[in-house]
């Protein structure tokens, strides 16, 4: 193909002729690298570009149609709200087996009502690899249309008796200062697969537990439940034969859902199968009792669920539906200043062609399924709908390039499922942004995602009443430092000791942190917030930086932004980092449990100042 006919069928299908650099130059895309993104597209080098082969159309709007609006409730326009954000995984608490579970999230309510909050913001809650427990990241799921059993409270499971043996695993996992994922999964679904064969004769139960309400949950559930439990099955039994949990490594006959290998192993692992689904059932009814508990203590937005921008390239979404996802390439982001050689996510990503398509499309069962239990949802990489930054398999993150995907549509399929689900639609839209991509968001009703310390300007930290009102603003999330650890560079510290920046931009990075606290201090005392006349950096002392987190708090609160979130973590003044974007092995990810217990939390100082703090900020009205 010569390379006029290459630029053009990669301009049809939405690739991007260039991409930035971390010094804001636009780079070029190579040949190569249209040919192989067009190959990760399905489309053939060989075949005559076509308009209506399902390349993604140019406009915004869809149909020329004014964008859709999401659902936003009518309290919201009258007061501003705030809520708790924590990871569920990281609650400790006397009763739990080691990790957050459904329970904790239960008893969280009532405390939270109780200090006038009005939602509890969570990490992922979709399906991870349960065969292969360390394969934590909640944004690295094996499937998000279904959710994580080892939330699942066994405990609370009709029939459950503990043991003495039980007992002392259980102490043990729940002193451990990390998710122990291993031992937690060895605990739950041993426990659970002693309970299924005697669930499995009943003939009635509690409303909560009836056998009747699984039996319609297997049958909504269709194909898409029995595949995943299946896949969870064909999981656990190629990790015994050493093949690992993901299909990729799987022999070749098992790499196909429809395959006759896969029918006799069905055949012969029925009871396994109901087994698994089963398993969903349980964590979907207990994680309904959660958003129920949440309505009944007064929470007017309730639960407020995260969903990751992709899913593993080797998990149940891609072995169950191969033909809506890239296969050659994944998600990723180009080159930036606080990863110079770019980053390869390991996720895949929706074909353009088939992310909205079909009567009931791809990103309409996978947003669904996470708004039937919350009352607002979280995009994780809203650019998404409008571009993904994907890397060809085996290539460099510096090698990918974008590629457009049909934002109207997608903003249609939002706005009508927060719609049905009434539920609220946030965006997360860190990084690189596309152009005009955040006025498109807030015309379609979704609130942006205002994290602190990246409100700022040439002049400093914008003021409180610069911010949007369409907005959820925070001091941190999972991927940064508490705002004591941000005041102290740990952060930035991180990032060189684990090789994601080098040494030499290290230091302009400490450099620059240095005039971001004065900038942070100015914008304090311009709000009318009290500070300590000194509050320096490494030798701040903890009663100065609680203090600064309680003005922090305040500061966000007098924002114009509808909702705002503190996060557990803050309050509890974590010195651990829930994770460290770019590492994998060199950090436990994904494991850091919180300090203290869900039961102690009223007895922390810090967390009563920050609490009084929103409440007198934002009085429920």
């Amino acid at each position: 193909m010569k390379p006029a006919e290459l630029d053009k069928l990669a301009r049809l299908y939405g690739i991007s002729p260039t991409r930035p650099s971390p010094d804001n130059r636009e780079v070029a895309i190579s040949a190569a690298t249209k040919r192989k993104i067009l190959s990760a597209l399905n489309i053939e080098l060989t075949a005559t570009a076509d308009p209506q082969s399902g390349a993604p159309g140019r406009q915004v709007k869809p149909d020329g149609r004014k964008i859709p609006v999401s659902f936003l409730p009518d309290f919201l326009s009258g007061t501003r709200v705030w809520g708790v954000s924590l990871q569920l995984y990281e609650l400790r608490s006397a009763r739990n087996w080691g990790i957050g579970d459904f329970k904790d999230l239960s008893d969280l309510p009532d405390l939270a009502g109780s200090l006038g909050a009005d939602f509890i913001g969570l990490n992922p809650l979709h399906a991870p690899f349960l065969a292969d427990p360390d394969r934590c990241s909640p944004y690295e799921p094996s499937s998000r249309q279904h959710l994580n059993p080892l939330y699942i409270a066994v405990d609370e499971v009709p029939g459950f008796a503990g043991s003495p043996e039980l007992e002392r695993e259980l102490k043990r996992l729940r002193q451990s200062n990390l998710v122990d994922y291993v031992g937690v999964a060895r605990a739950k679904l041993g426990a659970l697969h002693d309970l299924w064969p005697a669930w499995r004769q009943r003939r009635a139960g509690d409303k909560d537990y009836s056998p009747a309400d699984f039996d319609a949950f297997v049958a909504r559930g269709g194909d898409s439940l029995r595949l995943h439990a299946l896949f969870e099955c064909l999981s656990f039994s190629m990790v015994e034969r050493g093949a690992g949990a993901g299909w990729q490594r799987w022999p070749a006959e098992f790499q196909r859902f429809d395959s006759a290998a896969v029918d006799d192993f069905e055949r012969e692992h029925t009871d396994d199968v109901f087994f698994h689904m089963w398993l969903q059932w349980l964590a979907h009814r207990q994680l309904m009792q959660a958003a129920d508990r949440a309505r009944r203590a007064g929470l007017r937005i309730g639960l407020y669920m995260d969903l990751a921008v992709g899913e593993a390239v080797d998990g149940s979404a891609t072995w169950s539906e191969p033909e809506v996802y890239v296969s050659k390439a994944t998600i990723g982001s180009p080159p930036d200043p606080f990863a110079v050689e770019g980053q390869d996510w390991h996720l895949a990503g929706y074909l353009p062609s088939e992310i909205a398509g079909g009567g009931m499309s791809p990103y309409q069962r996978m947003v669904s399924a996470a708004m039937r239990y919350a009352g607002a949802i979280r995009i994780d990489h809203a650019p998404a709908v409008r571009r993904l930054f994907l890397v060809p398999l085996g290539d460099r993150p510096d090698s990918g390039a974008y590629v457009r995907y049909p934002e109207g549509r997608l903003l249609q399929i939002l706005a009508e499922a927060s719609a049905e689900h009434r539920c609220l639609v946030i965006g997360e839209s860190l990084g690189m942004i596309p152009e005009g991509l955040p006025e498109d968001l807030a015309a379609a009703g979704i609130l942006s995602y205002r994290i602190l310390s990246y409100e700022q300007g040439k002049k400093g930290f914008k003021p409180a009443d610069a911010y949007p009102v369409l907005a959820l603003v925070c001091l941190s999330t999972h991927d940064h430092q508490t705002l004591a650890g941000w005041w102290r560079g740990a952060d930035i510290q991180n990032r060189c000791e684990h090789g994601i920046v080098p040494p030499d931009l290290t230091e302009k990075h400490l450099e620059y942190r240095k005039r971001e606290r004065r900038y942070l201090k100015a914008a304090f005392k311009a709000a009318g917030l009290a500070l300590p006349p000194r509050l320096p950096a490494a030798r701040a002392s903890e009663e100065m930086l609680k203090d600064l987190t309680v003005s922090a708090y305040r500061f966000i609160a007098r924002t114009p932004s509808l909702l705002a979130a503190v996060r557990l973590a803050d309050l509890t003044d974590e010195k651990r980092p829930t994770n460290i974007p770019g590492t994998s092995d060199s950090y436990p990810n994904w494991k850091p449990k919180l300090s203290v217990l869900l039961e102690d939390l009223m007895s922390s100082p810090l967390f009563n100042s920050v609490t009084t703090a929103m409440r007198e900020e934002r009085p429920r009205e």
